[in-house]
Order: structure tokens, then C-alpha cells, then sequence
């Protein structure tokens, strides 16, 4: 009897979410790697918002999607979770709706083993839910639960159902679960210290391709004070220009993928060795694709050079961390942006044809001990130049060097509940950063950008 195994990319509930060309790529790899291993892989992918079953779901307001691979999620109001009761807003389970998650769920091979992915801390209750119907339809299977969420909260990941918990890159468990679990003999075992030995995301799983997302690298050499990167993975390695240039072109060649995104940390680090070889091969073969970066890159590696080679190969989307235009604050959460690069970034991406509007800047909001002034001087600084604000509400992670200042000025539980991690909430911000002086930051970004 041949082995296989289901994979689940799990529902978010949350006040509100927005899919930025999100996939479930660790959960992908995880799938290439099995397959490597003669094991055979299904996926269930909770998130698909152009499931065909969601045209009977009468309630369910059919979701607007762009044709570059964004776009809203099909969402359904469900009651909060009563630590959330007070908060002033409504929750939502985004994905498809539980019924087609039976449905699905009772139409695949019985696994011999199931393996679920997780992502945001507060995202939990989605988790839970997949946990316990999955319990209800196979009975006795063994289940795997891994992802941001297991590696952040392990902890409180124990409560989830799963009968595993696996933290970190989930390639350091290939051989828990080929050996102990599905008591086969392993054909392959990836090296992860060589990022190119891994075989292609399993992504002709997925149910819609729209764009796909591609890794360059893991991990990033910056310890930000307000990111996990270094937790999650194990250390930066990067792959082979090459090789990344070869798998965008099969995607391209083989499925007709046109729009891909990177979610790198660090895409631009050392560009003379990885990205601008990279740009330069996708350029010899013509390929006729775009590239988004929604994850923010480093404003500090923009030279006229680079700025030119992303847009002749075709980088449409270009977000950059630049998180505040206060000194002191760049000083203490990481240092590895100024006023001073955004200034040059910004003439060096405009004298190669970017629109000023085209260039999207993080400002990092609700900080510890940051004040509704100082994003309020962020904003304006960045709207100075005609470049697009975005802000990004900081969530508190446990295990970055934030985490107990997080803790203690935080009015929520944040140590013992992940709730509370919601940026929504803005669980951190000051106490003279009251939620009047949010909406005005908000109204102050969406009038600086309609007066350019």
C-alpha cells in the first residue's frame, strides 16, 4: 500500500486579512521533499479563495481578486473569542467555509499521517478549529502541527490537538516523520545548509497559481529588534542565482506563471554575488515576468545600478522597511536604515523609471514607548518625497529582543495569551497613543497620497 500524506494550510480568523501573494511555501517544500522520498502528498488549502464550492455558499460574498495574484479572501463573521470581546470589531473566519473543509476532507485518500502548517500567533483559533475537524473525520491519524505559530508559542501549541509539535525549519524533521512516523526508509535527505539541494515547492498542488512565490534565500544577517527571522530559521544561506533563474523559468515555461513574489529577508544583501546576477540572467532570457516584494527590502543596498536592473527585469512591487524617520528609534531597533539611504533609494529608483507612488515605505506603529508623534513625523517625512506610507502595526513576538519590553508595557496579556499579539489591537502603543490618534495617522497617509 502506498504511504501518503495530507497537508493543510489552516483558515485565519482575525478582524481582518488581506492575501499580499501569500502561499503556504514551507508547507510546498515539505510536499517536494515527501515526494522525493516516493511518498505521496494532498493538500488541502483553507485559503483558496477561488474554490468552486464557495458558488453554493449563498452567504459568502465572493471575493475581488487582481489578476497579479492579490486580492480579498472569502470571509464569514463568526463570534470573537472572548478575550477579543471588547475590542470594537467585528472577527472573521477567512477561507473556505467549514462545510467545503468536510467536504474536502471526506473526498481524499485516508492519510496515513496529517501535517498542518501555522503562521501568525493569533491565528491559533483557525488552527484549533482544522485540529478538531480533521480529529472527527480521521480518527487515529496522527497529527503533525508545525509553522510560525508552533515554533513561536510551543507552549501553548500543546493545547492545539496536535499529537506533534515541530518547531523550527520543518526540513530538520524529515527524518522524525519518514522514519518514526511513517516507518519508512529514507531516499533523501535534504542538506539545509545548501538551500539548492532541495527539489522545486510542490506548488501543482495548489488549487489557483495566479503567482507564485519564490525563495532566494533564509533567514537575514540583521537582528531587528522587532523580528523573528533568526528564530525561525537557522541561519542565512542563499541559493544559487542560477538555480533561482531555472525555477522561475519552469514555472513560467511549464504552468505560464507570469507573476512571482519574494518573501526574503534579505533579497538584496550582497547583490553583486546573488540578486544582480540573478536580474541579469532573468534578463538574458527574456522572460516577460514580474516580481513583487511585499516583505519589505533593505533601502541601504539601493544603488542606481540595482535600481536600474529591478526595473528592466521587471520588479513592480517594491516595498521597503524603513520603519521610522526618528534617529534614536533607527538606533535601537537595529540600525540598519537611515533618513540618508531612503534619501539616495529614493533618486536612484526614480532615474530608473519608478513613479514615486510606486515606492512603498513600512512605518512601524505602536512600538513600546513610541509616541503618535513620532509616525506622525514618518509619515510626513515620506510623503515629503512623494513616496507611498504604509504603516505596519507592530505585533509583540515572543523570543525577539522587544519581547519583554513588549511584556512589560503591554496592558494585555500578551506572555500567556497570543490573542493579544493581534496588531490590530495595537497591544504595545503608548499610553498617549490613544486610538483617535491612529484613525488621524490613517487620514493623514490617505490625504497625502490623493495630493500627489
Amino acid at each position: 500500500m502506498n504511504t501518503n500524506v495530507l497537508l493543510i494550510n489552516p483558515w485565519i480568523y482575525d478582524f481582518a486579512a488581506y492575501d499580499f501573494w501569500s502561499k503556504p511555501l514551507g508547507l510546498l517544500y515539505m510536499a517536494g521533499i515527501l515526494r522525493k522520498n516516493s511518498i505521496g502528498v494532498q493538500l488541502i488549502d483553507c485559503m483558496n479563495p477561488c474554490h468552486p464550492g464557495l458558488d453554493g455558499e449563498k452567504h459568502i460574498k465572493k471575493p475581488r481578486r487582481k489578476a497579479f495574484g492579490q486580492g480579498h479572501y472569502p470571509k464569514e463573521r463568526i463570534p470573537k473569542p472572548e478575550p477579543l470581546q471588547d475590542f470594537p470589531r467585528n472577527y472573521y473566519r477567512y477561507g473556505i467555509t467549514p462545510r467545503i473543509f468536510r467536504h474536502e476532507l471526506n473526498s481524499r485518500t485516508p492519510p496515513d499521517l496529517i501535517m498542518i502548517t501555522s503562521l501568525m500567533t493569533y491565528w491559533y483559533p483557525g488552527v484549533f478549529d482544522v485540529i478538531r475537524i480533521v480529529r472527527e473525520i480521521f480518527p487515529g491519524i496522527p497529527v503533525i502541527l508545525g509553522g510560525i505559530y508552533a515554533t513561536l508559542c510551543p507552549e501553548h501549541a500543546l493545547q492545539s490537538g496536535a499529537d506533534y509539535v515541530l518547531t523550527g525549519e520543518g526540513e530538520l524533521q524529515i527524518r522524525f516523520i519518514i522514519e518514526d512516523l511513517l516507518h519508512r526508509k529514507i531516499e533523501y535527505l535534504p542538506v539545509l545548509s545548501e538551500l539548492d539541494s532541495l527539489p522545486y515547492p510542490a506548488f501543482d498542488l495548489l488549487p489557483y497559481k495566479e503567482q507564485l512565490p519564490i525563495m532566494t534565500s533564509r533567514g537575514c544577517p540583521f537582528r531587528c529588534t522587532y523580528c523573528a527571522s533568526h528564530i525561525l530559521n537557522s541561519s542565512f544561506r542563499r541559493r544559487s542565482p542560477n538555480h533561482v533563474a531555472e525555477e522561475i523559468t519552469f514555472w513560467n515555461r511549464n504552468f505560464g506563471i507570469r507573476h512571482f513574489s519574494f518573501y526574503d529577508d534579505a533579497f538584496l544583501i550582497n547583490s553583486e554575488d546573488t540578486a544582480i546576477p540573478l536580474m541579469k540572467e532573468i534578463i538574458r532570457r527574456d522572460l516577460s515576468c514580474q516580481f513583487h516584494c511585499p516583505n519589505g527590502l533593505h533601502l541601504r543596498t539601493i544603488t542606481a545600478k540595482i535600481s536600474r536592473l529591478m526595473y528592466r527585469s521587471g520588479f513592480r512591487t517594491l516595498r521597503f522597511g524603513f520603519e521610522t524617520s526618528d534617529f534614536e528609534r533607527q538606533l535601537r531597533t537595529g540600525g540598519k536604515v537611515s533618513n540618508e539611504h531612503l534619501h539616495s533609494a529614493f533618486s536612484y529608483l526614480k532615474e530608473a523609471g519608478y513613479a514615486p507612488q510606486d515606492i512603498g515605505l513600512y512605518l512601524l506603529c505602536g512600538l513600546p514607548e513610541q509616541d503618535a508623534r513620532e509616525v506622525e513625523e514618518s509619515i510626513r517625512f515620506v510623503l515629503s518625497l512623494g513616496a507611498r506610507p504604509i504603516l505596519a502595526e507592530f505585533s509583540p513576538i515572543p523570543g525577539t529582543a522587544l519581547w519583554n519590553k513588549a511584556v512589560e508595557t503591554s496592558s494585555y496579556d500578551i506572555a500567556n495569551e497570543p490573542l493579544f499579539h493581534n496588531n490590530s489591537l495595537l497591544p504595545c502603543r503608548h499610553e498617549h497613543f490613544s486610538c483617535e490618534d491612529y484613525r488621524k495617522l490613517k487620514n493623514t497617509i490617505r490625504r497625502g497620497r490623493s495630493d500627489t
